[in-house]
């Protein structure tokens, strides 16, 4: 692989500040969520909490293949109180990071 030259990101970084219109012209084209109904407001609730409880479990079996040891065997058949309370310390961190995410 080649290495990244100077000039290429110079004329990269030149580039940048014609981007930024466009960049605050999609973000005012872009399309509403929020819900004009009870049933859309609703519904729309019910998929981000879907995708909330998805995404901070798969958040949670991430970190556990990427440290040692198994975190949920430690958790139930241990029954390691310090193993529980480092995996509610996650799920609540990746928790805080969807929300954020989702919220914008």
């Amino acid at each position: 692989m080649k290495p990244i030259r100077l000039p290429f990101l110079a004329s990269t970084a030149a580039l940048l500040p014609l981007l930024l219109p466009a960049v605050a012209q999609a973000q005012n084209d872009a399309p509403n969520w929020h819900a004009s109904t009870i049933s859309g407001a609703l519904g729309m609730t019910a998929l981000f909490s879907m995708a909330g409880v998805l995404l901070a479990i798969v958040g949670y079996k991430l970190f556990d293949l990427c440290t040692p040891g198994h975190l949920h065997k430690e958790i139930i058949e241990n029954k390691n109180t310090a193993a529980a309370i480092v995996g509610g310390a996650i799920i609540v961190g990746v928790c805080i990071i969807i929300a954020a995410a989702i919220l914008g």
